[in-house]
């Protein structure tokens, strides 16, 4: 979803290195980096990668794709919820209602202690990320917690992670499982979600079994669908959600 917002998604090794050069000369690939070890071992490489995203996901606006969801959902007589793996805070920008949105990763937007040193997540909106432009390090004092003075990390679930505080996140799933628990009739627009890290596809999968449900995927490489109640669109999010909107005009 949020790649036609200009976001870049680590698929491959060689892309990411272009994007983060300190990761090339350190041989760091994704499933590396975004892993609280490197919080430990490599901070400035770690929060340079971090920093740098969070600058990007802040600078970015939805795509149309966002609003046409939006408007799709305020057309049924439940509304629209939101389940997202993304880290990037992009629904909120669009305007989803909060109350029926769930992050199952957490959100580069708030953070917590590395540690961690007590179950404290607080935001990083007065994080200003200063990354050189020559090799992606972070600059100047790395971002500490704000209870114990060790180094800070963003309050996203990583691979290998059993420090992550998933108490915010898990807040937003007992809101969102709510708001589901009063749908009969569900359509689910899964959008972009692969299979290496299937989190939203299991997630997809257990409401299919709850209840009656149509799902429409929207995904230019991992398209394929079962059933009948499924139709599949192999494209981008955006130009999925478009054409999604002109037929049902």
């Amino acid at each position: 979803m949020g790649v036609d917002s200009g976001m870049p998604d680590f698929r491959g090794r060689e892309g990411l290195w272009n994007e983060y050069p300190a990761l090339r000369q350190a041989r760091l690939d994704f499933t590396s980096i975004a892993n609280p070890e490197a919080f430990r071992s490599q901070p400035r490489i770690a929060w340079g990668f971090y920093g740098h995203r969070l600058n990007l996901y802040r600078a970015a606006l939805p795509h149309p794709g966002f609003a046409i969801a939006r408007r799709l959902g305020d057309r049924t007589t439940g509304g629209v919820g939101v389940f997202t793996s993304n880290v990037d805070g992009q629904f909120q920008k669009a305007g989803f209602d909060e109350e029926h949105l769930h992050e199952c990763h957490g959100s580069i937007h708030w953070l917590q202690c590395s540690i961690p040193c007590s179950a404290d997540i607080w935001s990083a909106k007065l994080l200003v990320p200063k990354i050189s432009e020559s090799d992606g390090l972070w600059m100047g004092p790395l971002p500490a917690c704000r209870n114990c003075g060790a180094i800070a990390r963003p309050n996203i679930l990583m691979f290998s992670d059993a420090d992550w505080l998933s108490t915010r996140s898990d807040a937003q799933g007992a809101g969102l499982l709510h708001w589901l628990g009063g749908i009969d009739r569900l359509v689910i627009l899964e959008i972009g979600a692969g299979t290496a890290v299937p989190t939203v596809r299991n997630f997809v999968s257990r409401l299919q079994k709850q209840k009656p449900t149509k799902l429409v995927r929207i995904n230019p490489r991992d398209f394929a669908v079962e059933g009948p109640a499924s139709v599949a669109m192999a494209t981008s999010a955006q130009a999925g959600l478009e054409a999604l909107y002109r037929a049902l005009e």
